[in-house]
């Protein structure tokens, strides 16, 4: 049903994992919202939203009925949940005429190969590339135009799935026949694969907030990486960087140069930039909150954080640019997001609450999560999506910090019980 009550209106598209996120901050600017489902169940690789937050859920995919559906609601904006609701999120904003990103490069804010290709056309720093369907024509674009290590990777998925660095053509042949056998994250089919040139350096995440093309970047964190031997990266920990150095300027500076090209002018936006010896070079860029946004969290190391701020930038345009348009963070204490790999194998009796809870007890843990429950298999961590436990923590000193990581890494793998 449509409300009758005077508050504005938002519209959150598929609002899963991060998405979360998005009910507490628009009810601080005391703004309504309506959720689009846009698939008739929900996708089940991803924390679903709480439809409780939500004045109405609309269900639907067809773009000119939901702007229809929509309009008696006069929302204020329309946000993407997670990356595959960007093109939805583009489009019904853009039909309903109010704030938006617009859907003519929605494929490019989207899709990995013409992410990159968008920014080679527009003069921007960027890697080489090839897609095809075809393995054979994935290695043999790798042997002819790239020098090993290369990149292979699905056009359209995140969170480091599928990701492989190959050093030769039969290793690029395997990870090309492995996505094509597997679904994205989102639940499409890997269609097609794709090869990259291998970006050495240095790997950044980026995550800015735009306000009618006025960008606030409210966040530069360190990937710290470790490399398997199977190709794959180990996501150690994301390190808040001091926001007074060179390089977040450096980085800054190449990130306004990225949403140029992909014509972002609203809303969030979370980037990985990688510091090549020729400067940064986009690894990719999706127009949704940082995967691993926590809000308590960043308040508290940054004093604001992405979902808050896009809030602020729709319905409190004015303030937000008089407060943070084409600005840098505030580092308020030293911070890092820890996502702890394991060796483990086997399958999950229990876990050990009273582990968990002396984690929980360490001063700089500001929340900490055991991702697996009783039943489920724990693997060997190979990627992101793998890590079993994840941690935030913040401190006053870096001293701190460092003692309180370094007794995570030796409780992690006593978390889990396996039968």
């Amino acid at each position: 049903m449509t409300s009758t009550g005077s508050a504005p209106v938002a519209v959150v598209v598929d609002g899963y994992s991060a998405g979360n996120f998005y009910p507490a901050a628009f009810a601080q600017s005391g703004t309504r919202l309506v959720h689009v489902q846009s698939t008739p169940e929900f996708i089940t690789s991803m924390q679903p939203p709480n439809l409780a937050d939500y004045e109405a859920n609309i269900v639907g995919s067809d773009m000119e009925e939901l702007a229809a559906r929509l309009r008696p609601y006069s929302p204020v904006c329309v946000v993407a949940g997670q990356d595959g609701a960007v093109p939805m999120a583009d489009r019904l904003s853009e039909l309903l005429a109010i704030p938006t990103n617009g859907s003519l490069l929605s494929r490019a804010r989207r899709d990995k190969y013409e992410m990159i290709e968008t920014l080679r056309k527009a003069g921007v720093r960027c890697a080489q590339q090839f897609k095809s369907a075809d393995p054979a024509d994935i290695a043999a674009w790798a042997e002819r135009s790239a020098t090993y290590p290369v990149v292979v990777k699905p056009l359209s998925s995140a969170a480091s799935d599928g990701v492989r660095i190959c050093n030769n053509a039969e290793e690029v042949v395997s990870a090309a026949e492995a996505i094509l056998s597997t679904q994205d994250i989102f639940g499409a089919s890997n269609s097609e694969i794709l090869v990259q040139s291998y970006l050495k350096g240095t790997e950044y995440i980026v995550d800015t907030v735009s306000c009618d093309g006025q960008r606030y970047t409210c966040g530069v964190w360190q990937y710290e990486k470790t490399l398997l031997a199977s190709g794959k990266n180990i996501y150690n920990r994301d390190i808040l960087v001091d926001p007074d150095t060179a390089l977040v300027a450096e980085l800054t500076a190449y990130i306004d140069e990225v949403l140029a090209a992909l014509d972002v002018r609203w809303g969030p936006a979370h980037a990985e930039v990688i510091v090549t010896p020729e400067g940064p070079a986009l690894v990719e860029i999706g127009t949704r909150l940082n995967g691993n946004i926590h809000a308590g969290f960043h308040d508290v190391c940054l004093g604001h954080n992405q979902a808050a701020l896009t809030a602020q930038a729709f319905t409190r345009p004015d303030a937000f640019q008089a407060e943070y348009g084409n600005r840098v963070y505030r580092k308020l204490q030293p911070a890092v997001v820890y996502n702890a790999p394991t060796t483990l194998e086997g399958v999950v009796e229990s876990v050990d609450e009273s582990v968990v809870e002396e984690i929980r007890g360490l001063e700089s843990v500001h929340t900490v999560a055991a991702k697996l429950k009783p039943g489920a298999r724990i693997r060997p961590t190979v990627d992101l999506l793998t890590s079993p436990l994840r941690a935030h923590l913040t401190a006053t000193s870096e001293a701190r910090l460092t003692a309180d990581y370094e007794r995570i890494r030796e409780l992690k793998d006593a978390v889990y019980r396996l039968a």
